[in-house]
């Protein structure tokens, strides 16, 4: 097996920088086949689905790749899928996290399996139990959505899935007087993020934003962050701390300085305190939402959103695209693993990788 690796031209959209000068060439590179052990589970194949858009890195420098069919293993040398007849909760992988045995964690809407190395097990949930409204964490505590149907996330302590609920909103009655027939969990969580110091953060659908230090939870809102000038609604999506302890959330019109708590009579659900400061517009001075945001080795953010990417240094944004040939590869999610080196997952494209020079699709190949 080979992994055939092809470089694509990137068009700026605004500005020329100097990452994508060397962006336009062809080369293979050739890695070794092995054998796979008899009694080891998932199949070996040869290319990724082309929407394998989350990805992710474990301790071990394997790669994982997740889609609606399933997820990947590239170890280097072998690429293996494993799907629901191996063990795999269900084909459906939302998010991949790793604990620190070296065990892998797949998120799925049907539950949550774990991987360790050889089999896959689905962890117990406790639905109805005392702890069900108390927000407390251990250091070793993964955090997982199994779906957007719930009103908050699990909390696994190594042993069982914590089923604990986010406090009532304190714009959900306004919210069910404007929408009386909403359709959805307006609590969905819609994404989750663990900043610097340790702290959780969780995006929800339509009432804001949750954060948990382990021993309080947290929370605000801003409409803009989540609902477009025009009406759309978007959920938070995205969060990210950038290197100088600001947060982004959704949109660069605006960054965020979390400060320490104010004097606040609900107790049961404290308001963040922060500061809020001017972002980074584009030059049409849009608001653009996006899915998933990640901060490089240099500082400077990444950010896509399916309609191109673009480049956040603080001071301006750069939109730009991938090209292979004629067409534009519009990215949805990005990652950086251990190296640097930035990864891009697509609804239909297959998965590019940014080493700081070129872009390049890995496509894998039988000899």
């Amino acid at each position: 097996m080979k992994v055939k690796v092809i470089r694509a031209n990137v068009m700026l959209v605004l500005i020329t920088v100097s990452l994508v000068s060397a962006c336009v060439g062809q080369g293979d590179r050739e890695v070794r086949s092995t054998e796979i052990e008899p009694n080891s589970v998932g199949e070996l194949v040869t290319n990724l689905a082309p929407n394998s858009h989350l990805i992710y890195q474990d301790k071990n420098h394997n790669y994982w790749f997740g889609n609606d069919i399933g997820t990947y293993k590239y170890d280097g040398e072998t690429l293996l899928r494993f799907t629901q007849k191996d063990g795999l909760v269900s084909n459906r992988v939302l998010g991949m996290q790793e604990d620190k045995l070296g065990n892998i964690y797949f998120d799925t809407p049907e539950g949550v399996s774990k991987f360790d190395g050889q089999q896959f097990e689905t962890l117990e949930v406790m639905v109805d139990h005392p702890e069900k409204n108390e927000w407390k964490s251990g250091p070793d505590d993964l955090w997982f959505r199994m779906g957007w149907d719930r009103k908050g996330p699990y909390r696994f302590d190594g042993v069982k899935l914590y089923y604990v609920e986010f406090p009532k909103s304190k714009i959900e009655d306004e919210l069910y007087a404007k929408y009386p027939h909403i359709s959805y969990n307006p609590y969905s969580i819609f994404s989750m993020y663990k900043d610097s110091n340790g702290n959780t953060w969780f995006g929800t659908a339509d009432l804001g934003i949750y954060q948990f230090d382990g021993k309080q939870i947290r929370w605000m809102h801003e409409e803009h962050l989540g609902t477009s000038p025009e009406g759309g609604a978007f959920g938070i999506r995205s969060i990210i701390e950038d290197q100088d302890g600001y947060f982004w959330i959704c949109n660069t019109n605006y960054k965020f300085k979390i400060l320490p708590d104010s004097e606040d009579a609900d107790e049961q659900l404290k308001s963040l305190n922060y500061e809020r400061e001017k972002g980074v517009v584009d030059e049409h001075d849009e608001t653009l939402y996006f899915m998933s945001m990640v901060l490089d080795d240099k500082g400077i953010l990444w950010m896509v959103n399916g309609d191109g990417m673009w480049t956040n240094n603080g001071q301006e944004l750069v939109q730009f695209f991938i090209k292979d040939g004629k067409k534009e590869i519009s990215p949805t999610s990005v990652y950086k693993d251990d190296q640097g080196d930035l990864w891009f997952g697509t609804e239909s494209d297959g998965v590019y990788r940014y080493d700081g020079v070129v872009f390049e699709e890995v496509v894998f190949q039988k000899k």
